[in-house]
């Protein structure tokens, strides 16, 4: 059977900071722990203290062991047999993407106000706190980095006020720390927020300037699209990026419009299938119960994307931030952190360094959860 199509879990894995190995619970059946919708039903889910992760935990061993070989079926809850899903399974074969991607995006905490301070900070923080060394790798730069106009020749051009000294000087801060720099743009004539251009028909040109200063990822957004198909213009980024960005992840957001599971997965390494998240229980929810159905199209090289993690901004209880990052651990979502980790509070660390449920994401032989 195809690596990334074992219903398979290690027993044990190498803490990553003390070395020693450790046991791990075996990997859930989805039958038992998987959506929102159940742990909205449980009182448990409005805990104020650590009991929730703890059930989630408890739950998860108590799931009865999964196959050990590859000769068991799939997931439970995952109607697809492995034949359907090696069809589903096109990658974009750029061997990125592996596992879930792990890192920080600037959005959901700092939105438009965001600087090259705010980015090498973030990155000292993430070598300091130890959380470098648990995968977050990627430090990405979303919207609002730019020049509202692109220079004499085409090309975008960071913003003199908040990026002065560019973004090739900034990727060779981040790559020195052992990190890698993510970049932000728009399949359209300009990006959300509508403060910098975005990359329709510019898509080769623009590659190779983030190729050019060594940028590693592309979040890749749908606003301002000028009538024209989703499918035209992410297709023609996806060339784009094969053609002169190998070695850039490739973040979909089209926000689940038309049902980019089903077609990106050749094209890109995630996809988003939901709009964005807002730092609320309702919300996060909501997005993990629309993100659960296309479970059975994620794997290696190509994952479902239910957006980036609120964990540590503000709008959320303790037990609900644990139940948000377990759920998207277990649903295999990116793990990209969304608040100020220079900041955060010893709470917030506790939760996104919970080594043992990183695992769970990260691991590379079991597919993600999904409900039955």
């Amino acid at each position: 059977m195809a690596p990334g199509l074992r219903n398979e879990s290690p027993a044990a894995r190498q803490h990553p900071l003390t070395g020693a190995l450790v046991p791990l619970p075996p990997h859930p059946r989805s039958r038992l722990l998987c959506s929102s919708r159940q742990l909205e039903q449980s009182a448990m889910a409005r805990a104020t203290s650590t009991a929730l992760l703890l059930l989630l935990l408890t739950v998860a061993a108590a799931g009865g062991r999964v196959a050990r070989t590859g000769s068991g079926p799939p997931l439970a809850g995952n109607a697809a047999s492995v034949e359907e899903l090696r069809v589903r399974r096109k990658t974009a074969g750029n061997g990125l993407g592996g596992t879930p991607q792990m890192g920080w995006n600037s959005w959901n905490h700092f939105s438009c106000d965001v600087n090259e301070k705010i980015i090498r900070e973030t990155a000292d923080a993430l070598v300091n706190t130890s959380l470098a060394k648990l995968g977050y790798q990627y430090v990405n730069i979303d919207d609002c980095w730019a020049e509202y106009n692109r220079d004499h020749k085409g090309n975008m051009v960071p913003n003199k006020q908040t990026f002065p000294s560019g973004i090739k000087a900034l990727a060779d801060y981040v790559h020195a720390r052992g990190l890698k720099l993510g970049i932000y743009s728009d399949a359209g004539t300009q990006t959300c927020s509508k403060k910098m251009p975005g990359s329709l028909d510019h898509e080769e040109q623009d590659v190779k300037t983030f190729a050019s200063w060594g940028v590693d990822y592309l979040k890749y957004d749908n606003c301002n699209d000028a009538g024209r198909s989703i499918m035209e213009r992410y297709t023609k980024m996806s060339k784009a990026m094969k053609k002169y960005g190998k070695n850039i992840f490739f973040s979909l957001c089209e926000w689940g419009n038309e049902n980019p599971a089903t077609w990106a997965g050749g094209m890109g390494n995630s996809w988003r299938t939901t709009l964005d998240i807002v730092d609320n229980w309702e919300s996060m929810t909501s997005r993990a119960d629309q993100n659960d159905k296309w479970a059975s199209y994620a794997g290696p090289g190509g994952w479902n994307d239910p957006d980036m993690l609120e964990v540590g901004n503000g709008g959320m209880t303790e037990a609900e931030y644990r139940s948000h990052f377990s759920i998207w651990a277990l649903a295999k979502a990116p793990l990209l952190i969304g608040c100020d980790v220079r900041s955060m509070s010893q709470q917030t660390e506790d939760i996104i360094n919970n080594w043992e449920v990183i695992a769970v994401n990260q691991g590379k032989y079991s597919l993600p959860l999904t409900c039955p």
